[in-house]
């Protein structure tokens, strides 16, 4: 039977089946080739999307509008400032407004209930562009580089998640990566290792597709012998600067070294979603390197560098996969 999924919202990756997962990334496949053919591709000309921002972003804003452009679509872009949603005017209100403008809604911002009240107010497909508990768009955009580089067989492979194990993309990555029969690794202190329940999900996922989920704070255990070594920012945008002492002492352990990708197989690679503190080439990173005395953070400045890091093919695959999500939720 061929794969719907016109009408529905892209929340979480819990709530797609595998089988509805690999066509989201055959069709990014697709607008990739033809993007990259100069193939013209305007299939929802004539719909419009409103992009909701609580958080910026680089790589989604880019993403979603390029995306949409591409495919024929209006776009307006509504940053924090731009909009009454959640001060003046409730989620459930501006969702029954934007709703009767817009052919879909992304949302970008902190709590994943107010996605899920967009979602049970607009009445067109809501897509999230990231929460603090999920960020299922990065999801594909990682999957999709994976399957570049090691010509699309990922059945078996292991993918390492360093430091803040606990974070929207490492809890969504263990999600996709038991939907797709993908051995996890959440490699951290304890205190930063996912939720039990979360962890107990996946792993009954998983054992469906002859995967497994594992936890560990070792090191060298937990990377030896891996495909993929995945690093994050060890300080969300909008968490609080006074946790970045702890970050720094409890995680500085788990930084992505030349070393640590020693352990993984020879032909492993490095993913990050950006931006990332690899040098003191940007403000937080100047400061905090002042602050604190280092300056790199989640990972050396010569593995985001080197052969290894498809850290670049990844922030473009955004594009391409968000292609893919806002035609199939809108055809």
């Amino acid at each position: 039977m061929p794969v719907s999924l016109s009408g529905r919202h892209f929340l979480r990756l819990l709530d797609f089946s595998t089988e509805e997962i690999e066509y989201l990334l055959k069709l990014s496949k697709n607008f990739k080739d033809m993007k990259r053919a100069g193939v013209p591709h305007r299939y929802l000309e004539g719909k419009n999307i409103v992009l909701l921002f609580q958080k910026t972003s680089t790589r989604t804003r880019c993403a979603f509008e390029v995306g949409a452009m591409d495919l024929g679509m209006g776009v307006t872009y509504l940053d924090p400032n731009s909009s009454q949603m959640g001060k003046k005017e409730s989620i459930e209100d501006t969702a029954r407004v934007l709703g009767r403008f817009y052919d879909g809604i992304e949302f970008r911002g902190f709590a994943q209930t107010d996605v899920e009240e967009l979602a049970a107010n607009a009445g067109v497909p809501v897509w999230n562009g990231l929460t603090t508990e999920w960020h299922p768009t990065q999801m594909l955009a990682d999957v999709l580089t994976m399957q570049e580089n090691f010509n699309y067989d990922l059945k078996g492979r292991t993918v390492v998640f360093m430091a803040d194990a606990a974070n929207n993309v490492a809890r969504s990555m263990m999600v996709v990566c038991a939907k797709l029969g993908m051995n996890f690794v959440a490699c951290a202190p304890e205190t930063n290792w996912p939720e039990a329940e979360l962890v107990e999900e996946c792993r009954a996922i998983a054992a469906e597709h002859g995967a497994t989920v594992k936890l560990t704070a070792d090191v060298k255990e937990g990377c030896t012998n891996a495909d993929v070594i995945y690093a994050d920012v060890w300080v969300s945008m909008g968490e609080p600067d006074e946790v970045w002492g702890e970050r720094i002492k409890n995680l500085e352990p788990y930084r992505v070294t030349k070393e640590v990708m020693g352990y993984a197989k020879q032909d492993a690679i490095f993913l990050h979603c950006l931006p990332s503190f690899h040098d003191t080439n940007t403000t937080i990173g100047a400061q905090k390197a002042e602050q604190f005395g280092i300056t790199e953070m989640e990972v050396a400045d010569d593995v985001f560098e080197s052969k290894q890091s498809k850290v670049f093919d990844e922030a473009e695959n955004r594009m391409h996969t968000i292609k893919a999500v806002m035609y199939a939720t809108l055809s």
